[in-house]
């Protein structure tokens, strides 16, 4: 499976080569990544054999050392850090495997529950059991499943770290135990009807993105705000009054009390509470969407952008004229001087 972080596997991928990377060449999504620093051999140093967060102490030392004022040498930093980060074209093309990937999982769940009994009645979803078969389709659905989040949790150590890691990681350690743990016990009625249930917002929201990157605005928004209501409709009603109902409820009733029930639950209202925390993140952006019309900033942005990046050149702490002594111009600069500029962000 894909690891987000894994940006070689991603462009190797016949569905990046043939299908992502042309349709965004075809709308124009821009192939360059953040804002470069300019080389600096002291700086470059400092960042890949020390550190690429240079406290205090260090900052005052490099700008004795540069002649550049503190300001400056923190936005070599941030500029050189948003440098790994991928291009929008890279970000496009991920948005577009995850797109097909979650469209095509979510349309076979529909096909395979449509025709279950359990999904109009969940007091199926115990009858018989344990001796309920394992038919193909629900052991494929499974692996699949259990692959991509698997996928997902080992691909945050080789990716951006984002202010949400900590969230994202306890999800996806919750939803990897809960797939193992309903396979284990039989419990694959009810596992099928919550990832069918959690993975249809995921589709919208792809798309959501994949149109942000293109700069369509007002789809980006709708589709936002579609994924808005998607998630809240199945997240804070469909689930516990579908899912939670009948682990906490119907199937104590149907198999009386033992250990491992309450284990599943006590993860599956793990899983309600972080909808309810992305719910209000979510209700807030969608706010300012309403309010604004525009999409905002996303809080877990991998690119780092400041106001102190409104300097196109590096200052000296000393006066010096803007021609330097080896005849190169300021706007060039010697010494490492880098050219400035805001940093894209992603929203």
């Amino acid at each position: 499976m894909l690891f987000r972080g894994s940006n070689d596997f991603l462009h190797n991928t016949d569905l990046v080569r043939f299908i992502a990377k042309p349709c965004a060449l075809a709308l124009k999504v821009q192939a360059n990544g953040p804002q470069k620093a300019q080389p600096n051999a002291i700086l470059e140093k400092v960042f890949t054999a020390i550190t690429k967060h240079p406290d205090e102490k260090r900052l005052e030392g490099l700008s004795k050392q540069l002649d550049w004022d503190v300001r400056s040498i923190q936005r070599w930093f941030r500029q050189r850090r948003n440098q790994e980060k991928p291009s929008t074209l890279t970000k496009f093309c991920e948005s577009t495997w995850r797109f097909t990937f979650y469209l095509y999982i979510f349309t076979y769940g529909v096909r395979f529950l449509k025709k279950a009994p359990w999904l109009w009645n969940t007091r199926q979803c115990w009858a018989g059991y344990p001796y309920q078969p394992l038919t193909p389709d629900t052991h494929y659905y499974y692996i699949v499943e259990l692959s991509f989040y698997w996928s997902l949790m080992f691909s945050q150590f080789i990716d951006i770290k984002r202010k949400d890691f900590s969230i994202m990681f306890t999800h996806h350690i919750v939803t990897i135990m809960l797939i193992n743990l309903s396979y284990i016990n039989n419990w694959i009625r009810a596992g099928t009807m919550t990832l069918c249930l959690h993975d249809s917002a995921d589709v919208v929201l792809e798309a959501a993105k994949m149109a942000n990157y293109c700069k369509y605005q007002k789809l980006s928004d709708f589709l936002f705000l579609t994924f808005a209501v998607v998630f809240i409709v199945s997240r804070l009603f469909m689930y516990p009054f579908w899912v939670l109902n009948t682990t906490l409820f119907e199937m104590y009733e149907a198999l009386g009390n033992f250990p491992a029930m309450w284990i599943l639950n006590i993860m599956l209202l793990i899983l309600q509470i972080l909808h309810c925390f992305w719910s209000y993140l979510i209700l807030k952006a969608a706010y300012k969407v309403i309010a604004k019309g525009k999409v905002v900033k996303d809080e877990r942005s991998d690119v780092e952008s400041s106001s102190d990046e409104e300097d196109s050149v590096p200052r000296s702490k000393t006066p010096q004229s803007l021609t330097t002594t080896n005849g190169t111009g300021g706007t060039n600069g010697t010494n490492g001087y880098l050219t400035g500029g805001t940093c894209s962000e992603e929203h």
